[in-house]
């Protein structure tokens, strides 16, 4: 199994659309599979969902990793590769400003994950 990050770019994962139809719906399409399921899999550890919250629902819309850190009793690097992962699934964007780094969730991927999770019926 290859240790390089799923690439995202076989859909458009930030789309306004979902890239294809609620599980309960329709089959999903290999290439939307591939891609969506980096994301559910980053998202599938306790440390990464909970990271995931907090940036997700940060007041103004992104953190600090300076705020992050303190959450947890895990070291500095751990929580870096947390974040890294994240980022590498297209959960995430991060931008450096001096010494830290600000997380930012990227909701037409959460759009797309929800949406395929969506056990609502059609056209309601």
């Amino acid at each position: 199994m290859s240790k390089q990050p799923a690439s995202l770019v076989a859909i458009d994962l930030n789309a306004t659309t979902s890239c294809c139809a609620p599980l309960a719906q329709r089959r999903v399409p290999a290439e939307a599979a591939g891609a969506l399921a980096a994301a559910f899999k980053a998202l599938g550890d306790p440390v990464r969902l909970q990271l995931m919250s907090m940036i997700a629902s940060a007041e103004g819309g992104e953190a600090c990793v300076c705020d992050l850190t303190p959450a947890f009793d895990l070291t500095g690097p751990t929580i870096s590769h947390h974040l890294r992962t994240l980022r590498e699934a297209g959960l995430v964007d991060a931008e450096r400003r001096g010494t830290w780094v600000y997380y930012r969730a990227r909701p037409g991927v959460l759009r797309q994950l929800a949406s395929l999770l969506s056990v609502e019926p059609a056209g309601s």
